[in-house]
């Protein structure tokens, strides 16, 4: 038998009625935490490989907290190239049976739709990207779209917010791993290089920074 609670469907507690919403913090902006695994530097040569997302949503007292992940493996789109150093650094094999990848179109949709979902519910007109080094992830991603031709790209097209500037102000460190060490938060270097997991950190440290910093007003 389950027991109700206050539980948004995202897994965080409903937010009261007095706490602000996501649309007043960020002046319409709902913040997205992304992160992508890729065959190379290079947005408009090399493959898209995995994608994931990290909605955020507030807690009951307006706290910024993670929401549960959605990523997708990518196909590599035809014409991509692929530096097989990067696949050393991944971990990913391309023809593992259990990678399930999907083509760029449909990864996109697999990924923007808790985009649109959180953005719905919090009364955004608009995605932001969060991101360790932001305008890589977002320049990968805008490639895929253009690519792909999606039309309903939910995400500012240049605009980010990055974790790295974030971090250096807040604790002077700039690596990922260095940055969560510093603000008391897990992190395991045999499980980085999953665009799940890095997002999951990466959505971890924002919320920090960002629940250290008052809100304006």
């Amino acid at each position: 038998m389950s027991v109700p609670d206050d539980r948004a469907p995202g897994g965080a507690p409903e937010p009261s009625p007095d706490a602000p919403r996501l649309s007043s913090r960020f002046r319409g902006f709902m913040p997205i935490v992304v992160d992508v695994e890729t065959g190379g530097f290079d947005w408009n040569r090399h493959a898209l490989l995995e994608i994931a997302v990290v909605p955020l949503d507030l807690d009951a007292d307006g706290r910024l907290v993670p929401c549960p992940a959605t990523n997708a493996h990518v196909e590599p789109a035809p014409g991509t190239q692929i530096d097989p150093k990067s696949l050393e650094v991944t971990g990913i094999v391309l023809d593992h049976p259990f990678r399930f990848a999907k083509s760029e179109r449909v990864a996109l949709d697999t990924v923007f739709a808790p985009v649109r979902d959180a953005m719905k519910k919090h009364g955004c007109q608009r995605a932001i990207l969060v991101g360790h080094n932001a305008h890589f992830d977002l320049n990968f991603l805008n490639a895929a779209v253009a690519r792909s031709g999606h039309k309903r790209n939910p995400f500012h097209p240049f605009s980010v917010f990055d974790t790295v500037t974030l971090a250096g102000v807040a604790y002077g460190q700039t690596v990922l791993g260095r940055a969560l060490a510093a603000a008391d938060l897990p992190w395991n270097a045999a499980e980085a290089h999953s665009a799940v997991y890095d997002a999951e950190r990466t959505a971890e440290l924002f919320c920090k920074i960002v629940n250290a910093w008052p809100a304006p007003g």
